[in-house]
């Protein structure tokens, strides 16, 4: 279950980080919904994840898929560089998230 709780919560922080480029765009009420509510979702799920996980493993795994699915996003909705090593380094990323998921 904990697990689940951590991947809400990147999912969420995904959502949040994407609106908050539309709100930084166009501040509407729906980009301020997305930006607001995707990061306070995240930190609902986190805070969840806690019960079932230890800290510093939900913690760095919720910073990984955050980072590497805003990025992600970014690239495809937004038209940021797709160059090789910005590629390479989300690829890592979430290298080191499985890791972490698998080690723990």
């Amino acid at each position: 279950m904990g697990w689940l709780f951590v991947i809400l919560a990147g999912a969420s922080e995904i959502i949040g980080a994407a609106g908050l480029k539309l709100y930084s765009q166009q501040k509407t009420v729906r980009n301020g919904i997305l930006y607001i509510g995707g990061f306070g979702a995240s930190f609902g799920f986190l805070y969840a994840s806690f019960y079932y996980l230890q800290v510093s493993i939900a913690y760095a795994v919720w910073i990984g898929i955050g980072t590497a699915g805003a990025v992600a996003v970014n690239m495809l909705l937004f038209g940021e560089s797709k160059s090789l090593g910005r590629v390479i380094s989300v690829m890592m990323i979430i290298i080191g998230v499985i890791g972490l998921r698998a080690l723990s």
